[in-house]
């Protein structure tokens, strides 16, 4: 028999908070977490904002040596942790080290480390590059500096695959439970690359939005002014245990994951397929293997990037799936509030899902005002809304054709 798998704690640092809890306190207000980037000199550059983390020490989560050894993507992802176990009450003693794994992405690593180690090798030569340069930039990091803290000694891995991989590492997570190789997995995404390699990449790929006023207006998902997505930093980190652990240690489940599904377009490097078909593969996969029927999903949280393709083919993909019920089933993406967290952004999705189960409440799509004749979903404009929800799904899709679809229900 397969194992249950259930989401026991949750730990965020977002632009619009450092924890959790006040991470979903700003997005129930429709606040936006984007302003002038700080972290470069932006002046060469068009693309002058972001959503960066705010305040962040890190100082006041690891000692000194750790915290100098490692890239800012290990550093918010270590700070994640720390919440997320708090909240799950769970020690990882001697005792039950074996049985707890690391599965955690990220989708670009350890990029302000690369960038500026580089710069010091071609202005200074390769014996002044930094001898943690390679334990700073490897994308695997975050996982195994996060075992090493904590002293989990399950299974480990780094999930990659692009704006899906928050999501994916969940998946892989909720897989390993299920099939009895571990008890407890620490997973999510983790993501800070808001380098000058980074931003300029991604502006030059045509995917920033440009705006010359407020920053925080620059993100429109699925509004039909839309151009473009926020580059947002980030960490979350869910704690997922198989439900007699969770009993047995008298932790309080949050919610349970029910379903995944994974697929590839095969397609484009970063356009998504046509019509949505890899995407609503992906969904009816997570909804077969969760066993409900399409009509018990009561809230999508979806990709909504902003780009001018994605918004329209998820729309799209979803219509595909649900067909008539698409119109009945509120839709809202947090991309325009904390940025996209590229590898961290399903994880996100995740976290949202469980809050939302939780307090029955869902977040708004902010800057949604002209609404799009082709993206003409309810996508839950501009205010938060209360609403019971019992059955939550998370939609993730990254550059490459990477689909990934969580399912996440209520505690029976």
């Amino acid at each position: 028999m397969t194992e249950r798998v259930v989401i026991t704690g949750i730990g965020a640092l977002t632009s619009l908070g450092l924890d959790m809890p006040s991470t979903w306190r700003a997005m129930l207000a429709g606040e936006s977490g984007a302003g002038p980037i700080t972290q470069f000199d932006t002046t060469p550059f068009q693309v002058k904002f972001a959503a960066e983390l705010k305040n962040f020490e890190p100082t006041n989560y690891m000692d000194r040596k750790t915290a100098r050894r490692s890239d800012r993507v290990v550093q918010i992802a270590l700070a994640a942790v720390k919440e997320a176990l708090n909240q799950a009450k769970l020690e990882i003693t001697k005792e039950i080290a074996d049985d707890v794994g690391v599965i955690v992405g990220t989708g670009i690593g350890g990029e302000t480390t690369h960038y500026n180690q580089i710069k010091i090798l071609l202005e200074k030569g390769p014996k002044r590059v930094s001898p943690f340069a390679l334990a700073r930039i490897l994308p695997d990091m975050p996982a195994g500096q996060i075992a090493i803290s904590c002293g989990a000694r399950g299974p480990n891995h780094c999930v990659s695959s692009a704006c899906a991989t928050g999501a994916d590492a969940l998946g892989d997570a909720f897989e390993t439970i299920r099939r009895g190789d571990a008890q407890v997995i620490i997973s999510g995404g983790t993501e800070s690359c808001l380098a000058p390699s980074s931003m300029a990449a991604f502006d030059r790929a045509g995917v920033l939005a440009h705006y010359d006023g407020d920053p925080k207006l620059a993100c429109r998902p699925f509004d039909a002014t839309r151009n473009g997505l926020l580059m947002g930093e980030g960490s979350v980190i869910l704690i997922l245990e198989s439900l007699n652990f969770a009993r047995q240690r008298g932790a309080k489940p949050l919610a349970e994951v029910v379903g995944y599904g994974a697929t590839a377009d095969a397609f484009h490097i970063s356009a998504p397929s046509e019509e949505g078909i890899g995407a609503a593969k992906a969904i009816r996969r997570a909804l077969r293997k969760a066993n409900i029927p399409s009509q018990n999903i009561d809230y999508i949280h979806a990709h909504g990037t902003a780009t001018r393709l994605n918004d329209r083919l998820e729309t799209l993909a979803i219509k595909r799936v649900f067909d008539q019920q698409a119109y009945k089933i509120p839709i809202s993406s947090t991309k325009a509030m904390t940025g996209h967290m590229m590898g961290a952004a399903g994880a996100m999705g995740a976290a949202v899902a469980v809050l939302s189960i939780q307090e029955n409440m869902i977040p708004p799509t902010i800057n949604l005002n002209t609404p799009d004749p082709e993206c003409d979903l309810d996508y839950v404009p501009n205010h938060a809304r209360r609403l019971t929800v019992r059955t939550a799904m998370v939609n993730a899709f990254g550059f490459g054709g990477h689909n990934a679809v969580l399912i996440l229900k209520e505690i029976d």
